[in-house]
């Protein structure tokens, strides 16, 4: 059997795909695809045509034919079931069955037909094997894809180790020309949560708040990790002239985000930090006392409803810049959650504490450390684990429906009166689409991410103008369980603990010094599956 050519024309004989598997002119397969409509009569049952050359075996499709072209020589049992298997694979890369469908697929049904047919013989493979086979990636895309996303890591942890540099000589010279020349100390063994989910981890030697000169045994930090990153408080001001390098947007950097750009990377140039958003290095608190409140929630939401999993946890950390302003005590207070289980650090007088709500350490006698970066020590920390529904700041409902070949998904959102939720990001996971999903009705933005193949759901701000909202899209008939598992991201300045900062007790006597509060919440983890 040889097939000489594979074709799918109209009815009139207009060639809209044609495959020739043996060497053949142009104006010859145009003379044999042209002369087919003539030779089918109207009325008749057959599925082929002979001519003195040539055999045509056919089956309609709509308005269109599905032909082969083969020699008289060829089996015409083998060639039917060749052309049962083409009439299978068609449908499967075009949706629509016209000449506009067949038009915009016309490379993918050409490299499938290859699959069915080599050099005019019908190789012995089945639909999912020659989708499988047209579907295959290429080792060296992937591992030039690998390589490439290596090269542009490297560089943004060298920028990132660069922004450290710069913000830790600037406290050092701050601290340097105030007269405070101190080594950095660290404030008990553990780990520190810092900026949006960057990670720093600070060890103590001899267990953090040990006796000593100043406060505690000799202290070392362990690792700055390269995901450090620092976030500038919302108090901070510029700093006077002359106390170090002015972190900014410069020239150079803005030529790294090109270069990024050009390498296929996304870059969201924005001026609100968003959730998973780089951000440059800390710049250091113009107050001379700096109390960090940070809780991360980490939520497993059901698609029918209910709590699968919620965790809160939550650090009290202290930043202090002058060793003058060591000898201190804070005295705070807390919104009366029960479900909250505080834990202060071992060092903290937990006495003091249990009576007057006051953090002081067990000797008076030494200082808090100076000098920290990022957001400081910790003093506190918290946790709340609950089964309470209506106690998550985000609910989000998914209702997807397949009519014919379309999925209609409609996602709503409900948010608590307790919090205002800023820069809320919802993900939808996607199966690969040939074309962006058509957005209907949204409450805010969308944006299609087509490498990662995510819709994402943005909200500048969720407050009590807009607690509730909606999103309508359609995508073609999919299994519904690929829409999940949906994320959301968002921040808040308000937090379950409700922890407020209320005085700086000097333990020396004299005014207390100026201090300043920072408040966050955040999703590190928030998905309903």
């Amino acid at each position: 059997m040889v097939v000489l050519a594979a074709s799918i024309i109209s009815k009139s004989g207009k060639a809209l795909v044609s495959r020739q598997f043996v060497d053949m002119s142009r104006i010859r397969i145009e003379g044999y695809l042209a002369a087919f409509p003539k030779l089918v009569g109207t009325g008749k049952q057959h599925t082929y045509v002979e001519t003195e050359n040539v055999r045509y075996v056919y089956q309609p499709i709509e308005s269109l034919y599905l032909l082969l072209i083969t020699n008289k020589q060829s089996n015409i049992l083998e060639d039917l079931e060749t052309l049962r298997l083409l009439s299978r694979l068609v449908p499967e890369y075009s949706y629509s069955l016209d000449e506009e469908g067949i038009g915009k697929t016309a490379f993918e049904i050409l490299f499938a037909f290859d699959e069915v047919i080599s050099l005019g013989h019908k190789e012995n493979v089945t639909v999912a094997q020659v989708k499988q086979y047209c579907e295959m990636e290429s080792h060296e895309e992937r591992l030039h894809k690998l390589v490439l996303q290596s090269k542009i890591n490297e560089t943004k942890d060298l920028m990132k180790r660069k922004a450290s540099e710069i913000d830790k000589s600037k406290i050092e010279k701050n601290r340097g020309e105030r007269g405070g020349f101190m080594s950095l100390q660290s404030m008990g063994s553990g780990r520190i949560d810092t900026g949006f989910g960057s990670d720093t981890s600070i060890s103590s030697t001899n267990g953090g708040f040990g006796s000593g000169s100043g406060f505690g045994l000799s202290t070392e930090v362990d690792s700055f990790s390269s995901k450090s990153k620092g976030r500038p408080p919302a108090s901070a001001s510029a700093p006077p002239k002359g106390l170090g390098m002015q972190l900014g947007k410069t020239q150079k950097t803005n030529q790294f985000l090109e270069s990024l750009k050009a390498e296929g990377e996304v870059i969201v140039e924005d001026v609100r930090p968003t959730i998973g958003q780089s951000k440059t290095a800390a710049l250091p608190p113009s107050d001379p006392v700096t109390l960090t409140v940070e809780e991360k929630l980490n939520v497993t939401l059901k698609q029918d409803g209910g709590i699968g999993n919620f965790d809160l946890q939550g650090t009290l950390s202290l930043q202090i810049l002058d060793q003058d302003h060591g000898f201190i005590q804070v005295q705070i207070e807390t919104g009366g959650n029960p479900g909250i289980i505080f834990k202060t650090h071992p060092n903290i007088n937990k006495e003091l504490f249990s009576g007057d709500n006051i953090l002081g350490l067990k000797d008076p006698n030494r200082p808090f450390p100076t000098g920290q970066t990022g957001d400081g020590v910790p003093l506190l920390k918290w946790r709340m684990q609950t089964a309470n529904e209506s106690l998550v700041p985000l609910s989000i409902n998914c209702w997807p429906s397949v009519s014919g070949n379309e999925t209609y998904v409609n996602l709503e959102y409900e948010a608590s009166p307790i919090f205002d939720l800023q820069n809320v990001a919802i993900s939808i996971p996607l199966p690969a689409l040939r074309e962006a999903p058509r957005v209907q009705q949204i409450d805010g933005e969308w944006r299609y991410d087509s490498r990662k193949s995510i819709l994402e759901w943005s909200i500048v701000l969720i407050d009590n103008s807009n607690r509730s909202g909606s999103m309508e899209f359609v995508i073609p008939a999919v299994d519904t369980s690929q829409l999940f598992p949906i994320s959301a991201q968002f921040t808040s300045t308000s937090t379950f603990s409700d922890l407020k900062v209320v005085n700086i007790l000097p333990l020396r006597g004299g005014n207390p010094p100026k201090f300043s509060q920072r408040t966050l919440l955040s999703s590190e983890n928030y998905q309903v599956v």
